[in-house]
């Protein structure tokens, strides 16, 4: 075993601190692409190492990119963007979103929003879709009752939240499955769990905080089961155990069948919105940049093992937690400053995989459970920091600001809390 090695650390260490620098200095996070801070660590990391030919280099990045849970996680990414792009053409999206709203009982909206935003967000896979579907119905329950507009946009912001965290074809549940190295399914159960009181009494928090109030749709919301039918047949398939790949092929091509079907999807298209989305910014496309962020990530995590610096952090984190407790605990902390630093969740989870793998083995934690907690919370940091891309948008999409509505997101907080309650009491065998 090499010798850990704390400067092995500083490609990492310099990504953070360009990438965080630019966003404070600009006053914009968005100013540098990751995928541009992760290539200039990547250099930094060629430069650091000098025991190592450039071809020695090579190869050992080489044979990081190419480890089986890499590129399998690279090849969901696309195939669920041809999931998203194709069922979204179809007019999936909008059915799902009017059927949960036609069912929404009087005065409980707010609370409705949050469970809508929960069914959605598990459907799709994006917290990000889920914002921009469901925002201008906030909005518009907001100016129709006396709720405030934080509440309303709070309540879709934390059911983004939660499915973001269990969606089968999210991407931060694939890249946590793939670097944890266990099956969708098992991850889903384990997480929901964990997740569920949290949900429960985020329901209460939104109902008691809302109970004077009620609402009453007026527009016609057109939907057809249809349309909603691949995201059910998804799910699913990928609770029951069935291979990710055939799942999400089989969804794409059920949508394009309904699409064909009900005139959503011109059959010249097909292929189009598989490869582009709707609106062409969706789809495989879609997915480039996660993707080739996950395998320059690889890279560079690559050099940082074979520098020592995955082994300093083991140890590091050995000399200060006992047994499987504190290795979960590590575990949930590692997650959650590397999400606080990056602003993207799956990002993180693409970072901190392989340390999370490690700590994972050595205290004899189950895949499944590292996976769930390396998922929840990157969830937690994300719902909660006012310069990630959720709140920023919740923001932009209904002119409020981050800080206005980060008190109302109850869920990832709680999320948070009942992850530690499940690591610090409850113990269960791997």
């Amino acid at each position: 075993m090499k010798e850990g090695r704390a400067s092995a650390l500083f490609p990492i260490a310099f990504f953070l601190v360009i990438f965080l620098g630019s966003g404070f200095v600009t006053g914009d996070f968005n100013a540098m692409p990751a995928i541009v801070g992760f290539l200039i660590a990547l250099f930094v990391a060629f430069l650091q190492d000098r025991k190592h030919s450039f071809n020695e280099k090579i190869t050992i990045i080489s044979k990081g990119v190419g480890d089986d849970n890499i590129i399998t996680m690279c090849l969901i990414f696309l195939t669920a963007g041809g999931f998203s792009g194709a069922v979204t053409a179809a007019g999936g999206v909008d059915s799902t979103v009017n059927l949960g709203l036609s069912i929404l009982p009087p005065g409980v909206a707010v609370a409705g929003l949050f469970v809508i935003g929960c069914f959605i967000s598990v459907s799709m896979g994006t917290s990000m879709g889920t914002i921009a579907a469901l925002a201008p119905i906030a909005v518009g329950i907001s100016e129709k009752t006396d709720f405030a507009m934080p509440i309303c946009i709070g309540a879709v912001v934390c059911g983004a939240m939660f499915g973001d965290n269990l969606s089968m074809i999210s991407d931060t549940t694939i890249a946590a499955v793939k670097t944890q190295g266990c099956e969708m399914k098992d991850k889903f159960r384990e997480n929901f769990l964990i997740v569920l009181p949290a949900a429960v009494i985020t329901i209460i928090i939104f109902l008691v905080l809302t109970r004077n109030g009620s609402f009453q749709l007026e527009d016609e919301l057109p939907y057809t089961i249809w349309q909603v039918l691949p995201y059910i047949v998804v799910l699913i398939g990928a609770l029951i155990g069935f291979n990710v790949f055939l799942v999400l092929i089989a969804g794409i091509v059920l949508s394009l069948i309904v699409g064909v079907t009900m005139g959503t999807i011109a059959p010249s298209d097909i292929f189009r919105v598989i490869g582009q989305g709707a609106d062409g910014k969706g789809g495989v496309m879609g997915m480039y940049d996660i993707t080739v962020i996950s395998i320059v990530v690889a890279c560079i995590v690559s050099l940082v093992k074979e520098m020592g610096g995955i082994q300093f952090l083991l140890s590091f984190i050995k000399k200060r937690i006992r047994g499987k407790r504190g290795g979960e605990l590590g575990i949930a902390v590692l997650a959650l400053l590397v999400d606080i630093c990056t602003a993207n969740n799956t990002v993180a989870i693409v970072m901190a995989g392989p340390i999370a793998k490690e700590i994972s083995d050595e205290y004899q934690i189950s895949p499944r459970r590292s996976a769930s907690l390396l998922d929840m919370f990157t969830s937690v940091g994300q719902g909660l920091i006012p310069y990630g891309a959720q709140l920023l948008s919740a923001a932009s999409l209904t002119g409020l600001t981050p800080y206005q509505i980060i008190p109302y997101c109850f869920y990832p907080i709680l999320m948070g809390i009942s992850g530690l309650i499940v690591i610090l009491f409850i113990r269960k065998k791997a």
